[in-house]
């Protein structure tokens, strides 16, 4: 459990009026500094079975505190869940982290009353184990690990502030003492200091002998690996090879994970099918499409305005491949199939090449429908006749 605390951004804080003194109410954090762990742990709240048979259960796998679980979050989904009588068993395997987080969540099970079980999984460490004492009833699973320590805190300042941060965290260590105290333990107040001072680590039948967890319970319970838990062991002091083995039996191979909350899914806009026809018809007209509004408005199903604009764009994508293939009257039918771009192309090239493949043989030379038209006059045989007529007579006399 650390203690993070810099004087000079809470002088700043409170003299910007935000009436927030982190003097007075520090952030105490887990022991490995500020771990990354914000992808790394795995929070749920459900209420499962109906009636007399209901029972609450809250999964806390991974840090208390600001890096993971707030007290605020477990406080807040707790009541949307609790109904007052239900019981609520809480799942522990936590490094721990924020101590006051860690508090604020031993009290709220405390509240509880009788209805209130804490169950520890797999790890249990510094705030975490603060935090799972606030329960009635505790319960440990024969391969987990418990531990207590000591506040641990860093920070920058003056004699006078380091000074007046460790009266902190002396007050501090007196919550945490405070704590545990709830559960009936089987020592003294004395020998509690002395192990919280050594930072203790606890096999689940040392935690029962002392009095912090009521039950030891064999079999199989629904583990979470937290792969920040190496990260966090190699910075303790005192941390047992069963702490280590403890991480060590829990691969990335073998743990059953749980899947993680589906979001809640965004809802869907509301859709005026009316305004929609009325935009669509407008935009085919100034597009030069009007004649297609009716297949794109079918097409659409007028379903949302990306639908609409998505089958718009395509009218005119197909519109555009029939005008450079010199067949612009073929855009019509081939918008009201529901081609696009690229298989309007194919077929439109499909045309283009059999009408090219076409040849015409005629021997009759062309007509140029350009020249004048010379009017012909018709022959007159009479005429003709008696304009021969005299020179036969002429002929006869000689």
């Amino acid at each position: 459990m650390n203690l993070k605390h810099n004087f000079r951004l809470a002088l700043a804080v409170a003299m910007a009026g935000l009436g927030v003194c982190t003097l007075a109410q520090p952030r105490i954090m887990n022991k490995a500094g500020a771990p990354d762990l914000q992808n790394e742990h795995w929070y749920s709240i459900r209420a499962v079975g109906e009636a007399e048979q209901k029972t609450i259960e809250v999964y806390i796998y991974g840090e208390i505190g600001y890096w993971g679980i707030t007290s605020g979050d477990f406080i807040r989904d707790l009541k949307s869940k609790d109904d007052g009588v239900s019981p609520v068993t809480v799942f522990f395997d936590t490094i721990g982290g924020d101590l006051f987080d860690g508090i604020a969540i031993h009290n709220a099970l405390q509240a509880l009353g009788k209805r209130a079980t804490s169950r520890i999984v797999g790890a249990c460490f510094s705030s975490g184990s603060v935090a799972a004492c606030g329960a009635h009833r505790v319960e440990m699973a024969d391969n987990a690990l418990f531990m207590i320590h000591n506040p641990w805190t860093f920070m920058a300042g003056g004699s006078d502030e380091l000074r007046k941060m460790a009266d902190m965290m002396d007050k501090a260590l007196e919550g945490i003492v405070a704590s545990y105290q709830r559960r009936p333990l089987t020592i003294d107040e004395a020998e509690l200091r002395r192990l919280i001072d050594a930072e203790t680590w606890l096999t689940p039948s040392e935690a029962k002998e002392l009095g912090f967890v009521d039950e030891v319970l064999a079999g199989s319970l629904p583990q979470v690996s937290n792969c920040a838990h190496g990260k966090i062991l190699n910075r303790y002091r005192n941390t047992p090879q069963a702490a280590r083995d403890l991480l060590a039996s829990s691969s990335p191979d073998t743990d059953t994970v749980l899947p993680e909350p589906e979001p809640e899914p965004e809802p869907e806009p509301t859709v005026d099918p009316a305004a929609l026809a009325a935009q669509l018809t407008a935009d085919c007209q100034a597009a030069g499409l009007g004649n297609v509004t009716a297949a794109l408005i079918k097409a659409s199903g007028l379903q949302s305005q990306a639908a609409v604009t998505a089958h718009l764009v395509r009218a005119k994508a197909v519109r555009d491949v029939c005008v450079l293939a010199k067949l612009p009257g073929d855009a019509e039918q081939l918008i009201t199939d529901g081609l696009d771009a690229d298989a309007a192309r194919l077929k439109l090239f499909d045309k283009v090449v059999t009408n090219s493949s076409k040849v015409e043989l005629n021997n009759k030379p062309p007509l140029d429908d350009h020249l004048p038209v010379i009017a012909s006059k018709a022959a007159d045989p009479g005429a003709i006749y008696a304009s021969r007529k005299p020179n036969a007579s002429k002929g006869a006399h000689k």
